[in-house]
């Protein structure tokens, strides 16, 4: 919105010295144009967008709800599947990383267990060989 003034001011006449009103020249005065996402009206863990003028309001990425109420996907291994776990606020699946070369690896109650492949043996862990199969030598005597 623009919004012009005119305003006088009462002066002196330099030719006559009578009190007269001489214009000024016009002030035009615009309306600044408000962010309505200054201050944000979304909450925590929310983002701002202007559309159309007005707030747009949604959950930061990875976070949960409807604004102002966004929050993370979880805090707790409890708020996930139970073959999930939380790690940095999100429902994850815990194996990748957690097991060694020649493993298998199962989620059981949020976290992850290893176990050696068939034909490998050694700590899960760290990493499994294969199994070595040692020959007896048996001599009978007749």
């Amino acid at each position: 919105m623009v919004e012009i003034l005119k305003l006088l001011y009462f002066c002196w006449c330099g030719r006559c010295g009578n009190a007269c009103f001489c214009p000024v020249e016009p002030i035009v005065i615009e309306e600044e144009q408000r962010n309505p996402c200054v201050p944000s009206p979304c909450g925590p863990n929310s983002v701002c967008r202007v559309t159309g003028g007005t707030a747009a309001c949604s959950c930061r990425p990875h976070y949960i709800g409807r604004p102002p109420n966004c929050r993370p996907e979880c805090m707790l291994n409890e708020e996930c599947a139970s073959n999930k776990a939380c790690q940095n606020e999100r429902c994850r699946d815990p194996c990748p990383g957690s097991c060694g070369a020649n493993t298998q690896c199962v989620v059981i109650k949020h976290s992850p267990a290893c176990s050696c492949i068939p034909g490998y043996t050694g700590d899960p862990f760290s990493g499994c060989g294969p199994v070595l199969c040692k020959t007896q030598n048996i001599f009978i005597h007749t």
